[in-house]
């Protein structure tokens, strides 16, 4: 059921991260506050495909 996805920087477009959620209960795009290591910062991650 779970599937893995990317987690990409809003700001620099790095695909920094990966997780996984499971599509059937959560619908809509996954958008979490990260780390940065390119910016250096907190920005805003949405998922991307894997």
């Amino acid at each position: 059921m779970r599937e893995i996805i990317l987690l990409q920087c809003t700001e620099c477009r790095n695909k920094n991260y990966s997780t996984t959620k499971n599509r059937k209960n959560t619908t809509e795009k996954l958008q979490l506050k990260k780390y940065c290591r390119h910016c250096r910062k907190h920005t805003s991650h949405k998922e991307t495909k894997a």
